[in-house]
Protein backbone atom coordinates (compact mmCIF):
# COMPACT_ATOMS: atom_id res chain seq x y z
CA UNK A 1 0.00 0.00 0.00
CA UNK A 2 3.27 2.31 0.63
CA UNK A 3 3.89 2.36 -3.18
CA UNK A 4 0.14 2.23 -4.12
CA UNK A 5 -0.07 5.41 -1.59
CA UNK A 6 3.09 7.00 -3.51
CA UNK A 7 1.99 6.13 -7.18
CA UNK A 8 -1.25 8.45 -6.25
CA UNK A 9 0.46 10.79 -5.29
CA UNK A 10 2.43 10.82 -8.76
CA UNK A 11 5.92 10.48 -6.50
CA UNK A 12 6.35 6.40 -7.18
CA UNK A 13 10.39 6.70 -8.11
CA UNK A 14 10.67 8.51 -4.61
CA UNK A 15 9.53 5.63 -2.73
CA UNK A 16 12.50 4.18 -1.24
CA UNK A 17 11.65 2.38 1.93
CA UNK A 18 12.33 -1.59 1.68
CA UNK A 19 10.04 -3.85 3.77
CA UNK A 20 13.32 -4.22 6.48
CA UNK A 21 13.16 -0.38 6.80
CA UNK A 22 9.40 -0.64 7.86
CA UNK A 23 9.73 -3.22 9.93
CA UNK A 24 12.87 -2.02 11.99
CA UNK A 25 10.92 1.33 12.16
CA UNK A 26 7.33 0.18 13.29
CA UNK A 27 8.71 -3.01 15.13
CA UNK A 28 12.28 -2.65 15.88
CA UNK A 29 13.49 -2.54 19.71
CA UNK A 30 12.92 1.15 19.41
CA UNK A 31 9.80 1.99 16.99
CA UNK A 32 9.90 5.33 15.42
CA UNK A 33 6.78 5.24 14.02
CA UNK A 34 3.34 3.05 14.71
CA UNK A 35 0.87 1.82 11.79
CA UNK A 36 -3.00 0.98 12.36
CA UNK A 37 -4.68 -0.88 9.26
CA UNK A 38 -8.29 -0.79 8.00
CA UNK A 39 -9.55 -3.35 7.54
CA UNK A 40 -12.37 -4.85 4.96
CA UNK A 41 -15.52 -5.59 7.18
CA UNK A 42 -16.50 -8.53 5.25
CA UNK A 43 -12.91 -10.09 4.03
CA UNK A 44 -10.41 -9.07 6.40
CA UNK A 45 -8.58 -8.04 3.39
CA UNK A 46 -6.32 -4.75 4.25
CA UNK A 47 -7.78 -1.25 2.76
CA UNK A 48 -5.92 1.03 4.01
CA UNK A 49 -3.01 2.71 6.52
CA UNK A 50 -2.73 5.31 8.76
CA UNK A 51 1.45 5.63 9.82
CA UNK A 52 2.15 8.21 12.38
CA UNK A 53 4.58 9.49 14.93
CA UNK A 54 4.94 11.86 17.58
CA UNK A 55 5.70 15.42 17.51
CA UNK A 56 6.11 17.59 20.28
CA UNK A 57 5.18 21.36 20.54
CA UNK A 58 6.69 24.28 22.68
CA UNK A 59 3.91 26.10 22.97
CA UNK A 60 2.04 23.52 24.37
CA UNK A 61 4.61 21.50 26.49
CA UNK A 62 2.85 18.31 25.50
CA UNK A 63 3.27 15.67 22.29
CA UNK A 64 1.16 15.53 19.34
CA UNK A 65 1.06 13.11 16.68
CA UNK A 66 1.95 13.74 13.42
CA UNK A 67 0.37 11.71 10.47
CA UNK A 68 2.63 10.76 7.77
CA UNK A 69 0.40 9.04 5.61
CA UNK A 70 -2.92 8.02 5.74
CA UNK A 71 -4.07 6.05 2.44
CA UNK A 72 -7.31 3.62 1.78
CA UNK A 73 -7.45 2.04 -1.64
CA UNK A 74 -9.58 3.44 -4.03
CA UNK A 75 -12.21 0.37 -4.41
CA UNK A 76 -12.51 1.01 -0.74
CA UNK A 77 -12.91 4.73 -0.27
CA UNK A 78 -16.38 6.05 0.76
CA UNK A 79 -16.70 3.18 3.01
CA UNK A 80 -15.51 4.90 6.56
CA UNK A 81 -11.99 3.69 6.60
CA UNK A 82 -10.58 7.08 6.40
CA UNK A 83 -12.88 8.56 9.14
CA UNK A 84 -12.55 5.56 11.51
CA UNK A 85 -8.18 5.68 10.66
CA UNK A 86 -8.16 9.33 12.19
CA UNK A 87 -11.06 8.66 14.82
CA UNK A 88 -8.42 6.07 16.14
CA UNK A 89 -5.74 8.82 16.14
CA UNK A 90 -8.05 11.32 17.99
CA UNK A 91 -8.76 8.77 20.50
CA UNK A 92 -4.88 8.36 21.13
CA UNK A 93 -4.47 11.73 21.28
CA UNK A 94 -7.73 12.57 23.90
CA UNK A 95 -6.47 9.22 25.98
CA UNK A 96 -2.91 10.65 26.48
CA UNK A 97 -3.52 14.23 26.60
CA UNK A 98 -1.63 15.19 23.05
CA UNK A 99 -3.44 18.56 21.83
CA UNK A 100 -2.38 18.45 18.39
CA UNK A 101 -3.28 16.00 15.37
CA UNK A 102 -1.40 17.16 12.63
CA UNK A 103 -0.53 15.99 8.89
CA UNK A 104 -0.04 17.80 5.08
CA UNK A 105 -1.85 17.21 2.39
CA UNK A 106 -0.85 17.80 -1.41
CA UNK A 107 -2.48 21.39 -2.40
CA UNK A 108 -4.23 19.36 -5.45
CA UNK A 109 -5.18 16.63 -3.70
CA UNK A 110 -9.13 17.94 -3.39
CA UNK A 111 -11.15 15.09 -2.33
CA UNK A 112 -8.75 14.39 0.68
CA UNK A 113 -9.08 17.91 1.61
CA UNK A 114 -12.98 18.12 1.41
CA UNK A 115 -12.64 15.23 3.76
CA UNK A 116 -10.52 16.54 6.10
CA UNK A 117 -12.41 19.51 6.50
CA UNK A 118 -15.54 17.60 7.02
CA UNK A 119 -14.02 16.29 10.30
CA UNK A 120 -13.24 19.65 11.21
CA UNK A 121 -9.99 20.21 10.62
CA UNK A 122 -8.33 23.43 8.90
CA UNK A 123 -5.28 23.89 7.04
CA UNK A 124 -2.72 25.85 8.43
CA UNK A 125 -2.16 28.42 5.06
CA UNK A 126 0.30 30.50 7.43
CA UNK A 127 2.86 27.71 7.67
CA UNK A 128 5.37 26.62 4.81
CA UNK A 129 6.78 23.22 4.37
CA UNK A 130 10.41 23.08 4.14
CA UNK A 131 12.93 19.97 3.86
CA UNK A 132 16.14 19.03 3.52
CA UNK A 133 17.33 15.86 1.75
CA UNK A 134 19.74 14.17 -0.25
CA UNK A 135 23.18 16.44 -1.51
CA UNK A 136 21.43 19.02 0.25
CA UNK A 137 21.10 17.47 3.69
CA UNK A 138 24.61 15.68 3.34
CA UNK A 139 26.31 19.23 2.73
CA UNK A 140 24.49 20.97 5.19
CA UNK A 141 25.56 18.09 7.72
CA UNK A 142 28.66 17.02 6.27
Amino acid sequence: MVRELAEYEKALHEARATEEQLREALFGPRPAAFAHIAEDDGSGEPVGFALWFLNFSTWRGVHGIYLEDLYVRPQARGGGHGKALLTELARICAERGYERLEWSVLDWNTPAIDFYRSLGARPQDEWTVFRLTDGALRALGG
